[in-house]
């Protein structure tokens, strides 16, 4: 099994916080779209004949493609590969994207899951955010998709920045509550270099982030997720019984999968490529039929510093066999860097599985790190 992923590098405008690969403008919106389906031809060969068991729609903003573009894609992806018959396709979605019309678009495409990009209930937040929808277009947007015969939703929420009290912050929770979505996405607001955020703060006109107030909130969220009957099984992500996000468990599981499109990445368990990260150069290159992308060999310390870094943000934990497996004894050296964490309580070990406590999961890069291989 392996999973295809395709990075749609469009939004309507730059949320503040963001440093992933997009642009504002739409005007070659379709050399893009011709692009990345030449792409999906180019690329044929990396899966080796795997099955596809998920597709998802990044960015970006994909909800900005039609939904015939939609099927086009994925048109050219069953062209070349054999997709599951229980294929999880997601789309990620800006709210204000889903009205009536592209909604029934969208029902008729093999969608069937799509990720919602909310982040808070408020619009003052939203403003700061820069985002482009406001508060009461989430909630509608959700409720929308719901009745067009969407059930598979997450949504996203972010937490730990200034403006959001823990007041807000528990409206924000109780209110993906009550719209009885299955999964929810939760993340604490980092700042990434190169962004606006980053440079309001450097330019003293925003505050820096607080990282007692992150703490809280997240620790505050972990009860209230619990008690909503949601599991924790990712530092990140939230669901209720059977309806882990299959796309993202496979990537932290080490499965394989394609990325298309520019900054897209992609791994087939030997290597690791990335596309390049520039709209203009990356539809000159593949018009040439040339993949601007680059590789990289990864050693076998790149592997276990990569399964570490994954497994053991998830409920499924870091599995010490699996390390022998990649390195003969090495589960040996990494028991030795862990003891400190297994004193002061922010991991456990059950059978040969390690996993985060509570208290490890607000540590839980920290801990990865401490625990790499040189």
């Amino acid at each position: 099994m392996a999973g295809i992923y395709l990075h749609i590098p469009f939004c309507k405008q730059a949320c503040h916080y963001c440093d992933f690969h997009f642009s504002t403008s739409l005007k070659y919106k379709e050399e893009m779209l011709q692009a990345i389906l030449k792409e999906i031809n180019l690329q044929r060969h990396y899966l080796a004949g795997e099955t596809i068991e998920t597709i998802y729609f990044g960015g970006g903003t994909p909800s900005v493609l039609a939904p015939q573009e939609i099927n086009q894609l994925i048109d050219a992806i069953t062209a070349i590969h054999t997709v599951s018959p229980g294929a999880e396709i997601t789309m990620e979605a800006n709210p204000d994207d889903l009205d009536r019309q592209k909604l029934a678009g969208l029902r008729a495409t093999p969608v069937n899951r799509f990720s919602i990009g909310i982040q808070s209930f408020f619009d003052e937040d939203l403003l700061w955010m820069n985002r482009v929808h406001r508060a009461t277009e989430a909630e509608a947007a959700v409720k929308r998709a719901q009745d067009t015969g969407f059930e598979n939703i997450t949504v996203d929420l972010i937490y730990g920045y200034p403006l959001l009290t823990d007041v807000k912050w528990k409206h924000n929770l109780n209110k993906v509550f009550e719209l009885d979505v299955p999964h929810i996405s939760a993340y604490s607001m980092t700042v990434e270099p190169q962004t606006a955020l980053a440079a309001f703060i450097s330019k003293k006109k925003q505050p820096p982030m607080n990282d007692q107030q992150s703490a809280e909130q997240f620790t505050y969220m972990l009860d209230a997720m619990q008690q909503h009957g949601f599991e924790q099984y990712e530092i990140s992500n939230y669901c209720k019984p059977g309806h882990y996000s299959r796309h993202n468990s496979n990537y932290w599981k080490g499965v394989k999968y394609l990325g298309v499109g520019p900054s897209a990445h992609s791994f087939n368990g030997v290597t690791r490529q990335w596309n390049i990260a520039n709209n203009a150069k990356y539809i000159q290159s593949i018009s040439t039929g040339e993949l601007p992308a680059e590789i990289e060999e990864l050693t076998e310390t790149n592997r276990l510093n990569e399964y570490i870094m994954t497994a053991l943000r998830t409920i499924w934990g870091l599995d010490i066999d699996r390390l022998n497996t990649i390195a003969p004894g090495s589960s040996t050296e990494l028991l030795k860097a862990a003891r400190p964490h297994f004193e002061d309580g922010s991991i456990v070990q059950n059978g040969s599985v390690i996993t985060l406590t509570p208290h490890g999961k607000l540590y839980a890069d920290n801990i990865a790190a401490e625990l790499f291989f040189a």
